[in-house]
């Protein structure tokens, strides 16, 4: 079975144990998904989340991926993919009441964002 999307330029970038909960994180990269490179940026800036951090961060990765590597224009990039994982849970314990151990999990999460032209998204 063959396909012709084998020829497509997608960059990707991940960023991996990134401290936050992964619902936390998502409810900011469906805002973003299938936006433009520079209108995501902006939207990203102006988000009064902790999340938007990392994300930004990730994103310019991606896009970087795209113009060093495959010679793509970032101002023809739109993203495509944006998918956040669970990573794993640092276990922490903090004393409670009556002797009590009080279990804390310090979440983190996997980000991934793929990046490819207007024309072929």
């Amino acid at each position: 079975m063959t396909t012709s999307s084998s020829t497509t330029s997608i960059a990707k970038a991940h960023g991996r144990y990134i401290r936050g909960s992964v619902s936390k994180v998502r409810r900011v990269l469906d805002q973003i998904r299938g936006r433009t490179y520079r209108d995501a940026l902006i939207m990203l800036e102006f988000m009064p989340y902790r999340s938007t951090g990392p994300i930004t961060k990730v994103l310019r990765s991606a896009v970087a991926n795209a113009e060093h590597n495959l010679g793509l224009d970032p101002a023809s990039l739109v993203i495509t993919s944006a998918i956040a994982d669970m990573g794993p849970s640092m276990k922490r314990y903090r004393p409670r009441a009556q002797g009590r151990a009080f279990a804390i999990k310090k979440q983190t999460c996997h980000i991934s964002i793929a990046v490819a032209t207007l024309s072929e998204s």
